[in-house]
């Protein structure tokens, strides 16, 4: 796969377009390649998994906020929204902001963490709704799909947002166009200048994942994919961009990100080459940041060998500086270690995960979260005992290059009142692609129907699962059936509700 460095240039010295990242970004999506059997595979999981978790936030509020909004856009032919029947269609970029809504909810799909973080999965919502607006194949989607992954995670790869405190939805704008592009097979003239749009209407701070986390955490991505079709709608029309979007001297990376001086290297596929990157990446187990997972795995293994909470004095986790730094005592968040904090500022606490995974022996979407579990007296002793420390050599494992070396776990330490010390480790999560079972199909669809029962009918589910396992030969009808039905939703599906401007 070519490397292709990206500095900045300065206006009295121009950059032709095909030196620029946004154009060869555009040339791997307008590149008609056909899509690997294991990428058709892993592709399908993920729907099924997207699908899974959001069914499971259905009725929580910033779902039925969004999708309230939503309904207000109906179009005949348009995008289907989770939980809405089938037969009541809306406006793409509406569909996509109230799925992704639902989908990033419970932060309970898939990841890939490198230079800086992301939630590849994500494309999938502005993509879909797309493909069923504009009567689109499987194999189109498939495509679609392959390419926002690739683009997605190349760019994870090779630029870091998040020591510039941007939102890493600043990636998720030009995958999704790209993803278009190839959906549509958009010349890539036009993918370049709608990846050069949706980046530039996709730059926001982290601060919707800093301090009192609020339900944006939730809204950030189906924002950015919002943006995104509607980038790619008007470079349809011939409309422009500012470019060069990552290289100009007033633009992101001169800026926002590391300077005049910078450099960064992206790797891309070259011409003819398969886009396979969606492999790289993983899902989620347990309901919680990713970071966590192998570390909720790990507090499963240590709590066998505690057998009084009482008796321990203090809980120390050595991990990598983005652990330690974003949702460890490195971050200097006070709400991290608040019982009456929320959802969102809890599932980025690795001290309180800890807590709670050390005392339960189980993680649960909707168990491990609710305030009374949150402020129960001997929990919060424990988690209030609990600091992290970055470990150099958690850190390099955690930028290997190689993925099958990669990790994103630690080193815990429970020192007990006695001076006895209990130390374990775990490099990744169980169910991660090196991990001791990594999720394969039957896994996906055991998260489907777990999160899903008693929310949707057997009939429903069934129908779900043969309908998108046979992703690669649905037809433009199928691909219009790929959404969840729910029997009885919190809304009254007809009419859009009057507490809001729509």
């Amino acid at each position: 796969m070519p490397n292709h460095t990206v500095n900045v240039y300065p206006s009295e010295k121009p950059l032709a377009k095909e030196d620029q990242l946004a154009w060869k970004i555009a040339e791997v999506a307008a590149d008609p390649i056909a899509v690997s059997d294991a990428v058709t595979d892993m592709v399908i999981n993920r729907i099924i998994d997207n699908a899974s978790v959001a069914i499971a936030s259905v009725n929580r509020h910033p779902v039925a906020s969004a999708r309230a909004q939503a309904i207000a856009h109906p179009r005949a032919g348009g995008g289907a929204i989770f939980g809405m029947p089938n037969n009541q269609r809306f406006h793409a970029e509406w569909a996509a902001w109230a799925n992704g809504t639902a989908v990033r909810e419970l932060d309970f799909h898939d990841t890939f963490l490198a230079a800086d973080y992301s939630h590849p999965g994500d494309n999938i919502p502005p993509i879909l709704a797309v493909a069923q607006q504009l009567d689109k194949s499987g194999t189109d989607l498939l495509r679609g799909l392959a390419t926002s992954y690739e683009i997605q995670i190349d760019l994870v790869k090779g630029i870091c947002l998040h020591e510039h405190k941007i939102d890493h939805v600043a990636h998720l704008g030009p995958s999704v166009a790209a993803g278009i592009g190839t959906l549509l097979r958009l010349d890539t003239d036009t993918i370049y200048q709608s990846v050069q749009q949706a980046l530039h209407t996709t730059v926001s701070t982290r601060q919707s994942r800093k301090g009192e986390i609020s339900s944006w955490k939730a809204f950030a991505p189906s924002h950015a994919g919002k943006l995104a079709i509607e980038a790619v709608d008007r470079c349809m029309r011939g409309e422009g961009a500012p470019s060069p979007i990552y290289e100009g001297e007033d633009s992101v990376i001169a800026w926002i990100l590391d300077g005049p001086d910078a450099n960064y290297t992206v790797p891309l596929p070259g011409p003819g080459e398969t886009k396979v990157a969606i492999l790289e990446s993983y899902t989620k187990e347990h309901s919680a940041e990713y970071q966590s997972q192998a570390l909720i795995d790990l507090a499963f293994r240590v709590r066998e060998n505690i057998s009084n909470w009482d008796g321990v004095e203090a809980i120390k986790l050595f991990t990598s500086h983005h652990t330690h730094y974003v949702i460890g005592t490195g971050a200097k968040d006070p709400q991290k270690m608040d019982p009456n904090a929320s959802r969102e500022t809890l599932d980025h606490s690795i001290m309180y995960i800890l807590a709670v995974a050390l005392q339960d022996g189980e993680w649960h979407h909707v168990r491990s979260y609710t305030p009374k579990r949150a402020q129960r007296e001997d929990t919060v002793k424990l988690w209030h005992s609990i600091s992290t420390e970055e470990d150099p050599a958690w850190t390099a494992r955690y930028h290997d290059p190689d993925p099958d070396k990669r990790a994103f776990g630690g080193r815990l330490e429970v020192t007990l009142k006695s001076g006895e010390k209990i130390v374990d480790e775990l490099a990744v999560a169980n169910a991660h692609p090196a991990g001791a079972r990594p999720f394969a199909r039957e896994n996906y669809i055991n998260k489907f129907k777990t999160l899903t029962k008693g929310i949707i009918s057997n009939a429903e589910s069934i129908r779900f699962l043969d309908l998108v396992q046979n992703l690669p030969d649905l037809d433009t009808a199928g691909v219009g059936e790929i959404n969840v039905q729910v029997d009885a939703i919190d809304v009254d599906s007809n009419t859009p509700d009057t507490k809001g401007i729509f």
